[in-house]
């Protein structure tokens, strides 16, 4: 026996992070309101989990998500001058409807205001309301996210969605987009086209 202590070699397991979410977080409390706050987390905390099971950049998931909604408090002509402003496109659909908008600037905002130029986050910022087709790993896991979030409690078949979530992801895309067309088929005027393009993609991927 010896009393000799197992020496263990300093190394640096964890990878200093890119961003600071902690940082960007306080930022985001002095323009968002509370429950637009608590969904975000949710929101974060949800990709952060979806990102763990489909091995997609932890840091990412986490940021994409705490950023997504990041312009959704800003007032309409607000958004609507950023966007003339930086040339940001805007198709009359989204004209005449506003909310929309909070996607493509909140990507700006991230750009410019936070210091993202990952192509794949800002991405994932502008289609995580409408989808479209042929979604990176990123831009569904924060879609799904924004749909299941825990503060979530009015879709329907939410527990069943939930589950599909963290088996697959093109599935949950598929079931999320047709309750979604489903719900909006009432008012078929406020229907975005990129969301009936993502929902032919994702029917015919899963064969159904």
């Amino acid at each position: 026996m010896t009393d000799d202590k197992l020496e263990i070699p300093e190394e640096k397991f964890v990878e200093e992070s890119k961003y600071d979410l902690q940082k960007i977080e306080k930022k985001l409390k002095k323009y968002l309101d509370d429950d637009r706050l608590w969904h975000t987390l949710g929101v974060m905390h949800t990709a952060a989990a979806l990102a763990m099971v489909y091995d997609v950049d932890l840091e990412k998931a986490q940021i994409a998500g705490l950023l997504h909604d990041c312009a959704k408090c800003i007032p309409t002509k607000k958004k609507l001058k950023l966007c003339k402003e930086n040339n940001i496109p805007v198709s009359e659909f989204e004209k005449e409807h506003p909310f929309l908008l909070h996607a493509k600037v909140g990507a700006y905002i991230a750009s410019e205001k936070h210091g993202i130029k990952d192509q794949e986050i800002l991405q994932s910022i502008i289609w995580h309301t409408t989808g479209t087709e042929d979604m990176s790993m990123l831009e569904k896991i924060i879609y799904i996210a924004d749909y299941i979030e825990p503060a979530r409690n009015k879709a329907p078949r939410l527990a069943e969605i939930r589950k599909i979530a963290f088996r697959d992801l093109d599935l949950c895309m598929y079931e999320i987009l047709h309750d979604t067309l489903e719900y909006l088929d009432e008012n078929p005027d406020d229907v975005d086209q990129a969301t009936v393009r993502a929902y032919e993609y994702y029917r015919k991927k899963c064969g159904k």
